[in-house]
Formats: C-alpha cells, sequence, structure tokens
C-alpha cells in the first residue's frame, strides 16, 4: 500500500482533490487508500443556492467516487492532529489516521453581531436553500399582514445581489393589494457590488427592473420575528430576513499552527501544501494560495476551488506514489466573475478589478447558466469521463453563449 490520502469535505474542492488523485494512481499503478469525508451523501453545487427551483442543485457523492474507487466516511471531521497525523471524526470512537491530509473543507457563513442574528435564513448550503424555499411555502398558507410579502437582503455582496434579483418574483403569490411584494437589500457601503468595476451601471439597472430597494450606508441592529430595526434608526416590517453577510473559512482550520488571514485562511505553498505543517495540503475557500505572479491571491468561489482541489489531489498523490517530480504549482492568473442578475440577465466580467465587461444582459445570462449547469457538474457513475474530468489543469474562461 502506497500510503493512505484522507480528504476531508465534499464540496468542489474535496470532490475534486479525490478524483485527481484517483487519476494519478491509476495513471501510475499506484495501491493508494483514498477516503473523502464529508457530513452528508451528496456535493452541492453551492453557488446555485440562490436560484428558487431546487432541482439539480445536488448530486450524490457516491456516483462520482464509486466509480473511481474512493471510500467515503459520512461524519464531520471535528479536529486535525498534524503531528500523529490523524482525524477525530463525530461519532467515531478511534481518529482516521493519514499519511496524507487534504483539508478542503470550505467555508461558512459569517453572521453579522446584531441581536437576532440566528432567525435569519440564508442561501449559504442547500439546507438553508431548502429552509427559505419552505418558509415562502409556509407563508403562503397564512393570512395577509404587513410584511407578509417583504423579504430583506442584508449584504451586498454577489449572493445578495444574485438573491435580491430572484426574490421579487418567489414573493409575488404572497403579496396583495394592501401588501404588495417588497425586496429592500441592505448595503452598508455607498452602493451594492461596489467591488464589481465595470458591471456596476449592470447591477443598478437589474435592481431597479426588479424593483429591488437599496438601503444604504446603514446596517442591521435587530432582527425581530416581523422584521429588521436597522443603525440609522428605521424599522421595516418583514417576514423574510435573509442573511448574506460574507464567509470565514471553516472552523476546522482554525486552530493549526499557522499564520492565519483576515479570513481565517491558512497560507498554502505553490504546491498547495500548507504552510509549516507536514503531510497536510489544503484547497478551495480555506486556503490562501497566490494565483499569479502579480500577487493577487485566490478567492472563496468554485472558480478557484475546483483547480485547486485537483492540484492538491494530485500533489499529495504524487508524495505518496514516490514521484515528488510530478507535482504541478498552482496558478490562475485569468480571472472572471460572472454575477447573476435574475430576469434582466447577467454581468460578466474580466480582470481582478472587474474593469473589463465581456458580456451583460441576456448573453451573459446564456453563461451564466452553462457555468451552473454544465461547466461545474461533474460526470456521474462513468469511471472514465471522471478522470478525465480530474486533469489537474486550469479550465479556459466560459466563453460567451448565444442568448
Amino acid at each position: 500500500m502506497a500510503g493512505r490520502l484522507v480528504i476531508l469535505g465534499g464540496g468542489f474542492a474535496g470532490l475534486w482533490a479525490a478524483a485527481a488523485a484517483a487519476r494519478l494512481a491509476g495513471e501510475r499503478g499506484g495501491d493508494l487508500a483514498i477516503t473523502l469525508v464529508a457530513p452528508d451523501p451528496f456535493h452541492t453545487f453551492r453557488v446555485r443556492c440562490y436560484e428558487p427551483n431546487l432541482d439539480g442543485l445536488r448530486v450524490a457523492l457516491d456516483d462520482v467516487l464509486g466509480p473511481i474507487g474512493v471510500a467515503r466516511v459520512q461524519a464531520r471531521a471535528e479536529s486535525i492532529d498534524p503531528a500523529l497525523r490523524k482525524v477525530r471524526l463525530s461519532g467515531a470512537a478511534e481518529a482516521l489516521s493519514y499519511d496524507r491530509l487534504v483539508l478542503a473543507t470550505g467555508s461558512t457563513l459569517a453572521r453579522p453581531p446584531c441581536s437576532g442574528a440566528e432567525r435569519m435564513l440564508d442561501v449559504d448550503t442547500y439546507a438553508g436553500a431548502a429552509r427559505l424555499a419552505e418558509h415562502l411555502r409556509d407563508l403562503a398558507r397564512t393570512e395577509p399582514r404587513p410584511g407578509r410579502a417583504t423579504a430583506v437582503v442584508v449584504g451586498a455582496g454577489l449572493v445578495g445581489i444574485e438573491a435580491a434579483c430572484e426574490l421579487p418574483a418567489r414573493l409575488r403569490d404572497l403579496a396583495s393589494p394592501a401588501d404588495p411584494a417588497r425586496v429592500v437589500l441592505i448595503e452598508r457601503g455607498a452602493e451594492p457590488g461596489a467591488d464589481m468595476g465595470a458591471a456596476r451601471p449592470a447591477i443598478r439597472e437589474a435592481l431597479a427592473a426588479a424593483g429591488v430597494e437599496v438601503h444604504r450606508q446603514t446596517g442591521v441592529v435587530a432582527v425581530e420575528p416581523d422584521g429588521v430595526r436597522l443603525a440609522d434608526g428605521s424599522r421595516i416590517a418583514a417576514d423574510t430576513v435573509l442573511c448574506a453577510t460574507g464567509l470565514r473559512a471553516s472552523p476546522l482550520a482554525a486552530p493549526l499552527p499557522v499564520a492565519h488571514d483576515p479570513l481565517g485562511r491558512v497560507p498554502v505553498d505553490a504546491f498547495l501544501q500548507v504552510e509549516g505543517v507536514a503531510g497536510l495540503y489544503a484547497a478551495g475557500d480555506v486556503a490562501r494560495a497566490a494565483a499569479d505572479a502579480a500577487g493577487h491571491a485566490t478567492v472563496m468561489s468554485c472558480q478557484h476551488a475546483r483547480p485547486m482541489g485537483r492540484l492538491a489531489g494530485h500533489n499529495a498523490a504524487c508524495d505518496l506514489l514516490g514521484c515528488p517530480e510530478a507535482r504541478l504549482a498552482f496558478a490562475a492568473p485569468d480571472y472572471v466573475t460572472v454575477l447573476d442578475l435574475g430576469a434582466w440577465g447577467a454581468a460578466y466580467t474580466a480582470g481582478w478589478d472587474r474593469d473589463t465587461l465581456v458580456a451583460s444582459g441576456p448573453e451573459a445570462k446564456a453563461t451564466k447558466r452553462t457555468i451552473n449547469r454544465e461547466r461545474i457538474v461533474p460526470p456521474l457513475r462513468d469511471r472514465a469521463a471522471i478522470l478525465a474530468a480530474a486533469a489537474p489543469i486550469l479550465q479556459a474562461r466560459p466563453i460567451v453563449r448565444p442568448a
């Protein structure tokens, strides 16, 4: 046996780390034991959780891992002991031993420090998206009242904007002449999507077309059962409050003896090894890697999580199979953003400052649909196709699709 490779996390980075390691083991003829640990049996397309239709938002992990010989353990990793090379799992009497570990447990929603924050809904996970859908169905069964057809979205970054653009249509069934559908987007800064560069005009136009109200330069100080209170002293009656206030790296990374960045991410070298921790690789939202020679760092997105996972799995397998010369350095110099803007369309930018608008409106929306329904979806139940998709490469930027 060449060794034991354990991968923590079944998201974009974890899934592709497992597949890339299995690919290399097959190419080298190595007897490598690969185990993926995840708290549930599904791989969720997290970047789609803002969508109103939850069909197709996740696939069974076993449909990807089974055909390529990767074992799956359904548990939550509770702690890592790098000195002993063991992982303690929820519900397990004994810790899981490893020779190499890929930490790919992603990120969690960072809720604001306000009263009643626990009442907020979210679209951070499949479970969160399902709770929002059930909440709206439940509201539809209640009698009309002030705020019943109002949703407040707290946070006007990419997720907040995408959710806000979809909510007006989802609230129409709750509306009445006395209480029309209303979506309010709360932004601490001067403008929603302030860091979206050339896409800012498209964002303004899309929000206006959807009828989304924007409250700028304020925040939420209290979430109450029937509304929110804002820092500017105003109050909004609302039965739906959605949190979209950003992410922090998985708390599993916090105890590691490294210098974490402000988002709680661990530093990794060019080969995605955690700096100063032997036997440990990290990929995706939990890791901070250099993306290019200009000093840009990776961002919390599937755009970087997928190739980081592939390279981390490949490089960890290289260590265990005795071919360190085959390790590959990570680089992602081409950065793009495709932001869904609901019925209006989408905005597609290029560049780290998002200063080039590649496409907007229906054309960009077609590209976003291709990303969400094809590009990020792994092959299922087909060993050859899965391993081919796990090649440790960086995909070219998405092409603009005709509307």
